[in-house]
Protein backbone atom coordinates (compact mmCIF):
# COMPACT_ATOMS: atom_id res chain seq x y z
CA UNK A 1 0.00 0.00 0.00
CA UNK A 2 1.09 3.49 -0.87
CA UNK A 3 1.51 5.87 2.02
CA UNK A 4 -0.45 8.67 2.27
CA UNK A 5 -0.40 12.40 2.93
CA UNK A 6 -1.06 13.21 6.36
CA UNK A 7 -0.43 16.16 9.31
CA UNK A 8 3.31 15.59 8.96
CA UNK A 9 3.47 16.41 5.93
CA UNK A 10 1.67 20.00 6.42
CA UNK A 11 4.67 22.92 4.71
CA UNK A 12 3.26 25.44 7.45
CA UNK A 13 4.81 22.87 10.45
CA UNK A 14 7.83 24.19 12.24
CA UNK A 15 10.28 22.82 14.69
CA UNK A 16 11.73 24.79 17.63
CA UNK A 17 14.75 23.09 16.49
CA UNK A 18 15.88 26.37 14.62
CA UNK A 19 18.34 24.55 11.93
CA UNK A 20 15.23 22.79 10.49
CA UNK A 21 13.42 25.45 9.82
CA UNK A 22 15.90 26.96 7.44
CA UNK A 23 14.28 26.28 3.69
CA UNK A 24 17.69 24.36 2.54
CA UNK A 25 17.75 22.19 5.01
CA UNK A 26 17.67 18.58 4.49
CA UNK A 27 16.02 17.20 7.73
CA UNK A 28 13.33 19.01 8.27
CA UNK A 29 10.24 18.53 10.20
CA UNK A 30 8.94 16.80 7.38
CA UNK A 31 11.06 14.75 6.72
CA UNK A 32 12.44 12.83 10.16
CA UNK A 33 14.72 10.43 8.68
CA UNK A 34 16.02 7.21 10.93
CA UNK A 35 19.71 6.45 11.86
CA UNK A 36 21.96 5.15 14.26
CA UNK A 37 24.58 7.15 15.97
CA UNK A 38 27.04 6.66 18.69
CA UNK A 39 28.60 10.05 20.92
CA UNK A 40 32.42 10.78 19.91
CA UNK A 41 34.42 10.18 23.28
CA UNK A 42 31.48 8.17 24.79
CA UNK A 43 31.78 4.48 25.64
CA UNK A 44 27.66 4.61 25.35
CA UNK A 45 26.53 1.86 22.93
CA UNK A 46 25.11 2.72 19.45
CA UNK A 47 21.82 4.67 19.47
CA UNK A 48 18.49 4.88 17.19
CA UNK A 49 18.48 8.71 16.38
CA UNK A 50 16.14 10.88 13.84
CA UNK A 51 17.71 13.74 11.76
CA UNK A 52 15.90 17.36 12.66
CA UNK A 53 18.01 20.45 11.34
CA UNK A 54 21.24 19.71 12.36
CA UNK A 55 20.69 17.67 15.61
CA UNK A 56 19.32 14.27 16.32
CA UNK A 57 16.72 13.13 18.36
CA UNK A 58 18.13 10.08 20.57
CA UNK A 59 15.14 8.12 20.76
CA UNK A 60 17.28 5.94 24.14
CA UNK A 61 16.89 9.20 25.80
CA UNK A 62 13.06 10.40 25.13
CA UNK A 63 12.09 6.40 26.04
CA UNK A 64 14.23 6.98 30.00
CA UNK A 65 12.22 10.17 29.90
CA UNK A 66 8.70 8.28 29.35
CA UNK A 67 8.05 10.99 26.69
CA UNK A 68 6.54 7.85 24.52
CA UNK A 69 5.13 6.11 26.97
CA UNK A 70 1.92 5.76 25.34
CA UNK A 71 3.53 3.63 22.25
CA UNK A 72 3.43 -0.37 22.34
CA UNK A 73 5.85 -1.88 24.22
CA UNK A 74 7.33 -3.83 21.75
CA UNK A 75 7.72 -0.08 19.90
CA UNK A 76 9.38 1.35 22.31
CA UNK A 77 11.91 -1.56 22.62
CA UNK A 78 12.92 -1.40 19.63
CA UNK A 79 13.95 2.22 19.95
CA UNK A 80 16.27 0.83 22.52
CA UNK A 81 17.79 -1.17 20.09
CA UNK A 82 21.65 -0.31 18.55
CA UNK A 83 20.12 -0.76 15.36
CA UNK A 84 17.01 -0.37 13.23
CA UNK A 85 16.18 -4.01 12.19
CA UNK A 86 13.72 -4.81 15.25
CA UNK A 87 11.93 -1.20 13.99
CA UNK A 88 12.09 -2.64 10.50
CA UNK A 89 10.10 -6.00 11.67
CA UNK A 90 7.39 -3.91 13.26
CA UNK A 91 6.33 -2.83 9.49
CA UNK A 92 4.93 0.40 8.53
CA UNK A 93 2.37 0.83 10.36
CA UNK A 94 4.54 0.96 13.76
CA UNK A 95 7.46 3.37 11.78
CA UNK A 96 4.31 5.34 11.36
CA UNK A 97 2.84 5.67 14.71
CA UNK A 98 6.17 6.46 16.01
CA UNK A 99 6.96 9.14 12.92
CA UNK A 100 4.06 10.90 14.14
CA UNK A 101 4.59 11.05 17.97
CA UNK A 102 8.28 12.63 17.02
CA UNK A 103 6.42 15.30 14.37
CA UNK A 104 4.32 16.34 17.74
CA UNK A 105 7.18 16.18 19.81
CA UNK A 106 9.52 18.39 17.65
CA UNK A 107 6.89 20.73 16.61
CA UNK A 108 6.10 24.26 17.74
CA UNK A 109 2.95 24.30 19.32
CA UNK A 110 0.97 26.65 21.48
CA UNK A 111 -0.18 23.70 23.37
CA UNK A 112 2.78 22.42 24.66
CA UNK A 113 6.65 23.16 25.42
CA UNK A 114 10.01 21.82 24.27
CA UNK A 115 10.97 19.52 26.52
CA UNK A 116 13.22 20.69 29.54
CA UNK A 117 15.55 17.57 28.95
CA UNK A 118 18.12 17.39 26.68
CA UNK A 119 16.88 15.09 24.16
CA UNK A 120 19.08 16.35 21.21
CA UNK A 121 22.85 15.69 20.25
CA UNK A 122 24.87 18.02 17.91
CA UNK A 123 25.66 16.13 14.19
CA UNK A 124 29.28 17.77 14.79
CA UNK A 125 29.18 15.63 18.40
CA UNK A 126 28.31 12.25 16.59
CA UNK A 127 29.76 9.74 14.59
CA UNK A 128 27.32 7.73 12.37
CA UNK A 129 26.98 4.49 11.99
CA UNK A 130 25.56 2.21 9.64
CA UNK A 131 21.99 1.98 10.16
CA UNK A 132 20.70 -1.84 10.78
CA UNK A 133 23.02 -5.00 10.24
CA UNK A 134 22.73 -6.30 6.74
CA UNK A 135 22.60 -9.61 6.08
CA UNK A 136 22.09 -9.29 2.62
CA UNK A 137 22.36 -6.89 -0.09
CA UNK A 138 21.19 -6.87 -3.63
CA UNK A 139 22.19 -4.73 -6.76
CA UNK A 140 19.81 -4.36 -9.21
CA UNK A 141 20.55 -2.77 -13.28
CA UNK A 142 17.25 -0.74 -13.35
CA UNK A 143 17.91 2.14 -15.42
CA UNK A 144 17.64 1.11 -18.87
CA UNK A 145 19.38 4.58 -19.98
CA UNK A 146 22.27 3.03 -17.84
CA UNK A 147 22.15 -0.74 -19.36
CA UNK A 148 21.67 0.94 -22.79
CA UNK A 149 24.95 3.26 -22.50
CA UNK A 150 27.04 0.63 -20.97
CA UNK A 151 26.11 -1.58 -23.74
CA UNK A 152 26.83 0.35 -26.40
CA UNK A 153 30.57 0.57 -25.01
CA UNK A 154 30.84 -3.26 -24.84
CA UNK A 155 28.22 -3.88 -27.66
CA UNK A 156 27.68 -1.51 -29.80
CA UNK A 157 25.74 -3.92 -32.37
CA UNK A 158 23.59 -5.42 -29.53
CA UNK A 159 23.90 -3.05 -26.34
CA UNK A 160 20.38 -3.98 -24.63
CA UNK A 161 20.09 -7.94 -23.95
CA UNK A 162 16.39 -9.38 -24.83
CA UNK A 163 15.61 -10.04 -21.06
CA UNK A 164 16.09 -6.48 -20.32
CA UNK A 165 12.46 -5.29 -20.32
CA UNK A 166 11.06 -8.22 -19.05
CA UNK A 167 13.00 -9.15 -15.89
CA UNK A 168 14.48 -6.73 -13.16
CA UNK A 169 18.21 -7.81 -13.46
CA UNK A 170 20.13 -7.94 -10.55
CA UNK A 171 23.49 -9.73 -8.81
CA UNK A 172 23.95 -10.58 -4.84
CA UNK A 173 26.60 -8.10 -3.37
CA UNK A 174 28.59 -8.36 -0.47
CA UNK A 175 27.02 -7.38 3.12
CA UNK A 176 30.69 -7.46 4.80
CA UNK A 177 31.99 -4.60 3.20
CA UNK A 178 29.20 -2.19 3.46
CA UNK A 179 30.38 1.20 4.84
CA UNK A 180 28.63 4.18 6.50
CA UNK A 181 29.80 7.37 4.57
CA UNK A 182 32.88 8.83 5.77
CA UNK A 183 35.03 6.10 5.78
CA UNK A 184 38.17 5.84 3.35
CA UNK A 185 37.68 4.04 0.49
CA UNK A 186 41.14 2.14 -0.82
CA UNK A 187 41.79 1.36 -4.19
CA UNK A 188 41.33 -2.18 -5.52
CA UNK A 189 43.71 -4.62 -6.68
CA UNK A 190 43.03 -7.63 -8.78
CA UNK A 191 43.35 -9.15 -12.19
CA UNK A 192 43.22 -6.73 -15.08
CA UNK A 193 43.85 -7.46 -18.62
CA UNK A 194 45.50 -4.83 -20.44
CA UNK A 195 43.66 -4.93 -24.27
CA UNK A 196 47.30 -4.92 -25.78
CA UNK A 197 48.17 -7.62 -23.07
CA UNK A 198 48.71 -11.47 -24.26
CA UNK A 199 48.03 -12.28 -20.75
CA UNK A 200 46.73 -10.97 -17.26
CA UNK A 201 48.12 -9.10 -14.74
CA UNK A 202 47.40 -8.86 -10.77
CA UNK A 203 47.87 -5.18 -10.12
CA UNK A 204 45.78 -2.10 -8.46
CA UNK A 205 42.69 -0.74 -10.60
CA UNK A 206 43.28 2.10 -13.07
CA UNK A 207 39.85 2.54 -13.73
CA UNK A 208 38.18 3.19 -9.87
CA UNK A 209 34.40 4.33 -10.39
CA UNK A 210 31.45 5.46 -8.10
CA UNK A 211 27.57 4.53 -9.32
CA UNK A 212 25.41 6.75 -7.97
CA UNK A 213 22.27 4.74 -7.01
CA UNK A 214 19.53 4.66 -4.39
CA UNK A 215 19.10 1.87 -1.51
CA UNK A 216 15.85 0.00 -0.48
CA UNK A 217 15.74 -0.70 3.38
CA UNK A 218 13.59 -4.08 3.88
CA UNK A 219 11.54 -3.79 6.76
CA UNK A 220 8.71 -6.87 7.64
CA UNK A 221 10.55 -9.63 5.80
CA UNK A 222 8.68 -12.73 4.32
CA UNK A 223 8.88 -16.10 5.18
CA UNK A 224 10.96 -18.63 2.84
CA UNK A 225 8.61 -19.83 -0.18
CA UNK A 226 6.33 -17.30 0.52
CA UNK A 227 6.35 -14.48 -2.51
CA UNK A 228 5.38 -10.55 -2.07
CA UNK A 229 2.80 -9.52 -4.49
CA UNK A 230 3.38 -6.09 -6.23
CA UNK A 231 0.38 -4.62 -4.39
CA UNK A 232 1.91 -5.35 -1.06
CA UNK A 233 5.60 -4.81 -1.43
CA UNK A 234 5.77 -1.44 -0.17
CA UNK A 235 4.64 -2.83 2.80
CA UNK A 236 7.94 -4.71 2.91
CA UNK A 237 10.10 -1.33 2.42
CA UNK A 238 11.01 0.49 5.22
CA UNK A 239 12.79 3.45 3.60
CA UNK A 240 15.51 4.70 0.97
CA UNK A 241 18.62 5.84 1.42
CA UNK A 242 21.80 6.80 -1.33
CA UNK A 243 24.21 4.02 -2.42
CA UNK A 244 28.04 4.59 -3.77
CA UNK A 245 28.51 1.00 -5.57
CA UNK A 246 32.38 1.47 -6.41
CA UNK A 247 33.77 -0.37 -9.24
CA UNK A 248 36.85 -1.43 -10.68
CA UNK A 249 36.10 -0.93 -14.11
CA UNK A 250 39.19 -2.75 -15.79
CA UNK A 251 39.02 -6.03 -12.98
CA UNK A 252 35.06 -5.76 -13.76
CA UNK A 253 35.67 -5.79 -17.42
CA UNK A 254 37.95 -9.32 -17.17
CA UNK A 255 35.89 -11.32 -14.45
CA UNK A 256 32.07 -10.66 -15.31
CA UNK A 257 32.08 -13.22 -17.92
CA UNK A 258 30.42 -15.52 -17.33
CA UNK A 259 28.92 -15.43 -13.88
CA UNK A 260 28.86 -11.53 -13.38
CA UNK A 261 30.45 -8.94 -11.04
CA UNK A 262 32.93 -10.43 -8.29
CA UNK A 263 36.00 -8.64 -6.92
CA UNK A 264 35.16 -5.46 -9.01
CA UNK A 265 32.65 -4.94 -6.77
CA UNK A 266 32.66 -6.12 -3.66
CA UNK A 267 35.74 -4.20 -2.00
CA UNK A 268 33.50 -1.28 -0.65
CA UNK A 269 29.70 0.23 -1.02
CA UNK A 270 29.19 3.30 1.02
CA UNK A 271 25.64 4.15 2.21
CA UNK A 272 24.35 7.49 3.51
CA UNK A 273 23.43 7.13 7.32
CA UNK A 274 19.73 8.34 7.12
CA UNK A 275 17.08 6.53 6.17
CA UNK A 276 13.83 8.67 4.57
CA UNK A 277 11.01 6.58 4.85
CA UNK A 278 8.01 6.17 2.27
CA UNK A 279 6.12 8.10 4.33
CA UNK A 280 8.33 11.22 4.37
CA UNK A 281 8.58 10.22 0.61
CA UNK A 282 4.72 10.33 -0.43
CA UNK A 283 4.16 14.53 -1.54
CA UNK A 284 7.30 13.08 -4.22
CA UNK A 285 5.67 10.25 -5.97
CA UNK A 286 5.59 10.14 -9.42
CA UNK A 287 4.06 7.64 -12.01
CA UNK A 288 5.97 4.72 -13.21
CA UNK A 289 8.39 5.33 -16.66
CA UNK A 290 6.39 5.34 -19.17
CA UNK A 291 7.43 2.76 -21.51
CA UNK A 292 7.58 3.29 -25.62
CA UNK A 293 4.99 2.10 -27.54
CA UNK A 294 7.07 -0.76 -28.52
CA UNK A 295 8.00 -1.94 -24.59
CA UNK A 296 6.13 -4.89 -23.65
CA UNK A 297 4.30 -4.49 -20.53
CA UNK A 298 5.59 -6.20 -17.29
CA UNK A 299 4.56 -9.63 -16.98
CA UNK A 300 1.39 -9.54 -14.07
CA UNK A 301 3.34 -10.45 -11.49
CA UNK A 302 4.61 -7.47 -11.90
CA UNK A 303 2.32 -5.25 -12.68
CA UNK A 304 -0.24 -3.21 -11.08
CA UNK A 305 -2.56 -0.04 -11.10
CA UNK A 306 -1.34 1.66 -8.08
CA UNK A 307 2.55 0.91 -9.15
CA UNK A 308 2.15 2.03 -12.47
CA UNK A 309 0.08 5.34 -10.85
CA UNK A 310 2.52 6.22 -8.43
CA UNK A 311 5.47 3.79 -8.18
CA UNK A 312 8.20 6.00 -8.70
CA UNK A 313 9.97 8.78 -6.75
CA UNK A 314 10.72 12.25 -7.52
CA UNK A 315 14.31 12.41 -6.33
CA UNK A 316 16.67 14.84 -8.25
CA UNK A 317 20.45 12.99 -7.50
CA UNK A 318 23.87 14.72 -7.50
CA UNK A 319 27.44 13.43 -7.72
CA UNK A 320 29.85 15.92 -6.73
CA UNK A 321 33.70 15.93 -7.07
CA UNK A 322 36.62 17.37 -4.81
CA UNK A 323 40.14 16.61 -5.71
CA UNK A 324 43.27 16.86 -3.46
CA UNK A 325 44.30 19.41 -5.08
CA UNK A 326 41.42 20.92 -4.80
CA UNK A 327 41.02 20.45 -0.93
CA UNK A 328 44.72 21.90 -0.70
CA UNK A 329 43.61 25.48 -2.80
CA UNK A 330 40.00 25.91 -1.23
CA UNK A 331 38.16 24.93 -4.12
CA UNK A 332 34.45 23.74 -3.28
CA UNK A 333 33.31 20.74 -5.39
CA UNK A 334 32.32 20.66 -9.06
CA UNK A 335 28.93 18.80 -10.09
CA UNK A 336 29.73 16.22 -12.13
CA UNK A 337 26.03 14.80 -13.08
CA UNK A 338 22.39 15.59 -11.76
CA UNK A 339 19.69 13.07 -12.70
CA UNK A 340 16.50 12.10 -11.03
CA UNK A 341 15.12 8.85 -9.70
CA UNK A 342 11.88 9.06 -10.94
CA UNK A 343 13.60 7.48 -14.88
CA UNK A 344 14.08 4.28 -13.63
CA UNK A 345 12.52 1.79 -15.66
CA UNK A 346 11.85 -0.94 -12.64
CA UNK A 347 10.17 0.48 -9.71
CA UNK A 348 11.20 -0.45 -6.09
CA UNK A 349 8.27 -2.05 -5.74
CA UNK A 350 8.93 -4.53 -8.62
CA UNK A 351 12.13 -4.86 -7.84
CA UNK A 352 10.88 -5.79 -4.26
CA UNK A 353 8.58 -8.55 -5.72
CA UNK A 354 10.44 -9.98 -8.47
CA UNK A 355 13.23 -10.68 -5.62
CA UNK A 356 10.86 -12.71 -3.88
CA UNK A 357 8.76 -14.13 -6.19
CA UNK A 358 10.78 -17.07 -6.74
CA UNK A 359 10.20 -17.76 -2.50
CA UNK A 360 13.22 -16.33 -1.36
CA UNK A 361 13.14 -14.61 2.23
CA UNK A 362 13.54 -11.09 2.35
CA UNK A 363 14.79 -10.32 6.16
CA UNK A 364 14.84 -7.03 8.05
CA UNK A 365 18.00 -5.09 7.43
CA UNK A 366 18.21 -6.48 3.68
CA UNK A 367 19.51 -3.82 1.47
CA UNK A 368 18.50 -3.79 -2.45
CA UNK A 369 19.89 -1.07 -4.52
CA UNK A 370 18.69 0.36 -7.35
CA UNK A 371 21.99 -0.06 -9.83
CA UNK A 372 23.85 3.26 -11.35
CA UNK A 373 20.68 6.06 -11.95
CA UNK A 374 21.56 7.78 -15.85
CA UNK A 375 18.43 9.31 -17.42
CA UNK A 376 19.01 10.29 -20.76
CA UNK A 377 19.80 14.04 -21.39
CA UNK A 378 23.49 14.60 -21.38
CA UNK A 379 24.68 15.28 -17.38
CA UNK A 380 22.50 13.08 -15.93
CA UNK A 381 24.84 9.52 -16.22
CA UNK A 382 25.55 8.46 -13.16
CA UNK A 383 29.07 6.84 -13.23
CA UNK A 384 32.77 7.81 -14.96
CA UNK A 385 32.12 4.66 -17.20
CA UNK A 386 29.57 7.12 -19.16
CA UNK A 387 30.36 10.74 -18.90
CA UNK A 388 33.71 9.87 -19.99
CA UNK A 389 32.88 7.32 -22.42
CA UNK A 390 34.83 4.49 -20.95
CA UNK A 391 38.03 7.18 -20.26
CA UNK A 392 38.09 7.96 -24.06
CA UNK A 393 36.62 11.72 -23.22
CA UNK A 394 38.37 13.48 -19.89
CA UNK A 395 36.35 15.24 -17.57
CA UNK A 396 38.72 19.00 -17.30
CA UNK A 397 38.12 20.11 -13.89
CA UNK A 398 38.81 24.17 -12.90
CA UNK A 399 42.54 23.16 -11.44
CA UNK A 400 43.16 22.36 -14.73
CA UNK A 401 43.02 18.21 -13.70
CA UNK A 402 41.64 16.11 -16.02
CA UNK A 403 39.59 12.96 -14.94
CA UNK A 404 38.78 9.86 -16.78
CA UNK A 405 38.22 7.62 -13.63
CA UNK A 406 38.96 8.47 -10.06
CA UNK A 407 42.24 9.16 -9.19
CA UNK A 408 44.21 8.48 -5.16
CA UNK A 409 42.97 11.69 -2.98
CA UNK A 410 39.59 12.10 -4.99
CA UNK A 411 36.61 12.66 -2.68
CA UNK A 412 33.30 11.75 -3.92
CA UNK A 413 29.86 12.92 -2.27
CA UNK A 414 26.32 11.68 -3.48
CA UNK A 415 23.47 14.20 -2.75
CA UNK A 416 19.81 13.18 -3.13
CA UNK A 417 17.13 15.97 -2.37
CA UNK A 418 12.87 16.00 -3.13
CA UNK A 419 11.31 19.23 -3.95
CA UNK A 420 7.69 19.96 -5.55
CA UNK A 421 5.37 23.19 -4.80
CA UNK A 422 2.96 23.28 -1.46
CA UNK A 423 5.81 20.87 0.42
CA UNK A 424 9.15 21.39 2.41
CA UNK A 425 11.31 19.88 0.43
CA UNK A 426 13.61 17.51 1.95
CA UNK A 427 16.64 15.87 1.32
CA UNK A 428 18.94 12.47 2.11
CA UNK A 429 21.95 14.11 3.57
CA UNK A 430 25.21 13.01 1.97
CA UNK A 431 26.84 10.10 1.15
CA UNK A 432 30.94 10.77 0.90
CA UNK A 433 34.03 8.93 0.84
CA UNK A 434 37.48 9.94 0.18
CA UNK A 435 39.67 7.29 -2.41
CA UNK A 436 43.26 6.42 -0.51
CA UNK A 437 45.81 4.39 -2.02
CA UNK A 438 45.92 0.42 -1.38
CA UNK A 439 47.10 -0.50 2.06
Amino acid sequence: MTPFLNETHDLSLKSWVESANAPDCDFPIQNLPFGVFQRRESEEPARIGIAIGDRILDLTCCINLRLFDHLPESLKNACTATRLNSLMALGSESASLLRSTVSQLLRIDSGQSPPEANILVAMTDAELLLPAEIGDYTDFYASIFHATNVGKLFRPDNPLLPNYKYVPIAYHGRASSIVPGGIPICRPQGQRKPPDAAVPEFALSRMLDYELEVGCFVGAGNSIGQPISIDRAEDHIFGLCLVNDWSARDLQAWEYQPLGPFLAKNFATTLSPWIVTLEALAPFRDAAFQRSNDDPQPLPYLFSKSNQESGGFAITLEVWLRTEQMRAEGMAAVRLSQGSFSQMYWTIAQMLTHHASNGCNLRSGDLLASGTVSNANPGSQGCLLELTQRGTQPISLPTGETRTFLADGDEITLRGFCERAGYARIGFGECRAVVQPSG
